[in-house]
């Protein structure tokens, strides 16, 4: 068991995890976070707190931030801006089909890489001769594909909410539309598709519970008894660990919680 807290890089950017070790915070508290480019200002917006879970991989804080490094991250902040207006500029005078995102400045290898996305492969060797002449400093271009295009640009997913990559989402793990069918989801790519146009990593979350449901549910179709009577399961309703019966006696449907439904022998002894 140990310590973790949230901090961001940016007010609205994906949350990271850390160690605070000694250090007191509070929410809105800025601090120092080691990376592969040094230690880096972010802001916490989850205030430390004991979790469960092994916490020796996580980063440990370098400690707090001080006006100084506010203010280098105030100038990486500009230089970035710079850094995509002058290569969405220089992109357009290319006629290249390309989408910049986002750029990472790095002063200490005096080089920018620059996150774009595209639908095909795009021959940039004129337009990274132009922008390393521009910037005045080394350019690398890395492209991206969509998931981490939503993830960097940050979205508004079909909840309301910020996407759950672009805040806390950190391995995308494979959503398939057999799990779209085992929560009776419409197949409707408009409903069950987000921002990136790929399946929704969010219907990843509750579908163990719809598996767990229909393990010992009776199925659609069978023969059950109720405390109301004898009927047939017409459908399920897991998030109310119900069943919607079909009553023989008078053709009404009701939703009877799975515990009190008992299916045939028959239909026991087939499962």
């Amino acid at each position: 068991m140990g310590m973790l807290c949230a901090v961001a890089f940016s007010p609205k950017g994906q949350l990271h995890y850390a160690d605070p070790g000694e250090l007191q915070l509070e929410v809105g508290d800025h601090v120092l976070v080691p990376t592969e480019q040094g230690s880096v200002a972010a802001q916490v917006m989850w205030a430390a707190e004991y979790v469960s879970d092994d916490t020796e991989g996580f980063p440990r804080l370098v400690g707090m931030a001080t006006d100084d490094d506010l203010v280098e991250t105030e100038r990486i902040r500009r230089i970035k801006a710079r850094t995509i207006v002058a290569t969405r500029k220089l992109v357009r005078e290319h006629d290249l089909d390309m989408k910049v995102l986002a750029a990472d400045p790095r002063p200490a290898d005096n080089k920018i890489v620059i996150f774009y996305t595209s639908p095909d492969t795009v021959d940039f060797r004129s337009l990274l001769r132009d922008l390393s002449a521009t910037l005045g400093s080394r350019v690398e271009l890395r492209q991206l594909p969509a998931r981490d295009a939503v993830r960097v640009t940050g979205a508004i997913g079909s909840c309301g909410r910020d996407t759950c990559c672009s805040t806390f989402l950190k391995d995308y793990e494979p959503v398939t539309l057999a799990m779209v069918r085992d929560q009776d989801l419409p197949t409707n790519p408009l409903r069950i598709s987000g921002a990136c146009g790929r399946l929704m990593c969010c219907l990843k979350y509750e579908h163990p519970l719809y598996q767990e449901f229909k393990r010992d549910a009776p199925p659609v179709g069978s023969k059950v008894t109720t405390p109301d009577g004898d009927g047939v399961v017409t459908a399920h309703s897991v998030p109310r660990d119900g069943l919607v019966v079909k009553l023989y006696a008078d053709g009404s449907s009701q939703v009877c919680s799975k515990a009190s439904v008992c299916a045939s022998r028959k239909a026991f002894d087939s499962r």
